[in-house]
């Protein structure tokens, strides 16, 4: 079985600012993997301030971050 996805992706963009995306899995019937993501509107200048408003706006933890 495949590692389940980091629920919160923190990505730089073109314009150097930092962008959070939410991810949620949900495993179909036959326990395949379904990932639906959801772009935060806001953008921050460091990777530490998205991890911040991550745990503040959605209860994130320690180890649920990829930059990947």
């Amino acid at each position: 079985m495949a590692k389940p996805l980091a629920p919160y992706l923190i990505n730089k963009d073109e314009d150097g600012l930092f962008r959070l995306t939410v991810r949620e899995t949900r495993y179909n019937s036959q326990n395949y993997p379904l990932v639906s993501s959801t772009l935060v509107d806001e953008t921050f200048k460091t990777a530490t301030a998205a991890r911040t408003y991550a745990k503040q706006e959605f209860g994130a933890e320690a180890g649920q971050f990829s930059t990947k």
